[in-house]
Parts: C-alpha cells; structure tokens; sequence
C-alpha cells in the first residue's frame, strides 16, 4: 500500500504548496468542478452549504476467471457442484454533505443494493438466487487543506457502520432457505474505518484529479469472517465542452484483499465462492463520461453525471466472476 499511495500523496503536495494564489480559487461551480459521478468525496463546500445526491449503480459479471483467464463451467464442475454465470448488482444510493465550516464539511451516505446471480449445477440444471435490502452506512469528515492557484487539497477521514444485512438467505436446488455466498450479502459485518486525499486542478477549460484512499476491516463480523482491505487509486481529467456539459475520463486501480475467516453455513466444496480462497482481486478500469450543470435560474447548482466503465485488466485469487460493465448515473444538487 505504502508504496502506492506515499509517492502520489508527495506528488500532490508538491503540486498544491508551490506558487499558491488564495485569489485564483479552485471552484466547483462549473460543469467539470466535480469528478466523474462514480466518485465519492471528491469536493468540499463553503460554510453552510448543503448537498444532497442521489447515484444509480449498476454492475454486472458474466462468466469466470481463474487468475486472469477465463475458465470453463465445466472445468469449475470438476472441484465444485454449482457454477456461477452470471451476476447483476444494483445499487441506488443517497448522499448528504453539510459544511459546517470553509475548511470541514461532514458527508453521509446509505445505500440499497439488490442482486441477482444465475447458476448452475453440474447436471446442468440452472437457477438464479436473489437478495436485497440496505447496505452499509458511510460517515466521513472533508477537511480542506489547501485551495489555491487553480489547485485544491484536501482530505476524507470515514467510517463505513455495518447496517448491511449478511445472512441473506434463498432457496436453491440443494437446500431451501440457503444461506447465500459473499458477494450476494449486503454489507461487510465490520465497522470499517477509511481514509482518502483527493487533489483537484483546474485550468480555463480543463480540470483534472488524483484520489488514493484505503479502507481498513476492524475485526470479524457476526458470522466469523472478515471481508479483505481495499485500496483504490482513480485519476480523472475532464474538459469543459460549454458552461453547462462537460466530458471526462478515468483510470481506476483497486486491490482487494482476501476474506479471512469463514462462514460456517458456507461449505467450501459447493461452490467456488463459498470458499475463501477464491476472493481478492487486483482490477484497473477506464471509464468515459460526462456531466451536465444548470449555473443560473430556478434550477441553479442542479448536476447530472453519468458514467461508464469497463475493466481494461483483472487477475482474481483463485476462481472468481468476471467483471464486464459497471455504470453511475446521478443528481446532485446544492443549496
């Protein structure tokens, strides 16, 4: 992790403490003065400014990796009873932000995550599990650093509160009332502490970001397995097409840690993702999109983003699913 995050946080600082103008503002009210939708924490606001958003998260998976190539159901059916498919995760979440100064504003976050998954058995008899309901709620303070010279700094400090249920259970061919693998629980089971800097710059018509950020599992949760770490690491440029749309692209890096411990109603030998040693993964994805902002009239600091991504590279411990699409479309509006 050090060897990620300490060279670009020096990078950061470099850029944002030299030639510093406190009259030549980095300023969030143009179209591509927020990152791309599918970032979080990305900006601050000024003392009693309020923030409320609302983000549509769709991903989906399709097939299965054994490392970083693809493998066959039925290769999977010689070690394990039942294939995954494939799999659509949907999540819809609310934000709020409150500045309660120039320099910190506080952030919370819900969300409800519904999941579907078709599998199959190794006589080839095919079915689908479900789950759905909220997920984990995210507390996080922004605490600006710097802001000057077209440029900004400034840090998240969060916790994720475990309020995502993790013993969703459906019926399968095997057993009713099933419990369900990892992926399809809602939430972490842990309290999860999190910590992000995020660097913005901005020229005439361009602007530009860099955000590493690490969240950390604290203990085991409730059915004896702690899900891994995780470090990300997005950069983003945009260019403002108008004063109203801009355009962007991204490049994100996440590592996913391994699961430690294991439910006990999860038999490792049904399925490869009851087992843990089929979790954790390393990922990069490159994502396009855009935003659209109203800066005048009744619907004045209303946004709109949109966003598409797709992995461009990713190796998984063991046999997991592979990611082939995620999108975000949201609403962001301030007052």
């Amino acid at each position: 992790m050090n060897k990620l995050i300490f060279p670009v946080m020096g990078a950061i600082l470099l850029c944002s403490t030299f030639g510093i103008a406190q009259d030549n503002l980095w300023s969030s009210g143009r179209p591509d003065g927020h990152a791309p939708i599918s970032i979080m924490a990305d900006h601050y606001h000024k003392k009693g400014e309020i923030m409320f958003s609302y983000r549509f998260m769709p991903m989906w998976m399709s097939g299965n990796l054994s490392s970083a190539k693809e493998i066959s159901e039925a290769e999977i059916h010689e070690d394990y009873m039942v294939a995954p498919q494939k799999m659509k995760m949907t999540m819809q979440m609310l934000g709020f932000m409150y500045a309660m100064s120039d320099g910190l504003t506080f952030a919370v976050m819900g969300n409800h995550i519904a999941n579907d998954m078709d599998l199959v058995t190794g006589m080839r008899e095919g079915f689908v599990t479900k789950s759905s309901g909220f997920g984990d709620v995210s507390v996080s303070g922004l605490l600006k650093i710097v802001n000057g010279n077209k440029q900004s700094l400034h840090t998240t400090i969060g916790i994720s509160i475990p309020t995502g249920n993790i013993d969703q259970r459906d019926d399968t061919p095997m057993m009713a009332n099933a419990q369900l693998a990892y992926p399809m629980q809602l939430g972490s089971g842990t309290w999860d502490p999190y910590l992000g800097v995020t660097y913005l710059g901005q020229s005439t018509n361009f602007s530009w970001g860099v955000q590493p950020s690490y969240k950390l599992r604290l203990g085991t949760n409730t059915e004896d397995y702690a899900l891994g770490n995780l470090l990300n690491v997005v950069a983003w440029g945009a260019i403002k097409a108008s004063d109203y749309l801009s355009f962007s692209t991204s490049i994100n890096y996440c590592n996913l840690g391994e699961i430690t411990g294991q439910d006990a109603d999860l038999n490792p030998m049904m399925m490869p993702l009851f087992n843990t040693v089929n979790s954790g993964r390393n990922q990069m994805d490159l994502g396009v999109g855009s935003n659209f902002y109203i800066s005048s009239g009744g619907l004045k600091n209303l946004r709109l983003g949109l966003e598409v991504k797709i992995p461009v590279s990713q190796s998984v411990n063991g046999i997991q699913m592979k990611n082939t699409l995620a999108t975000t479309f949201g609403v962001q509006y301030s007052l």
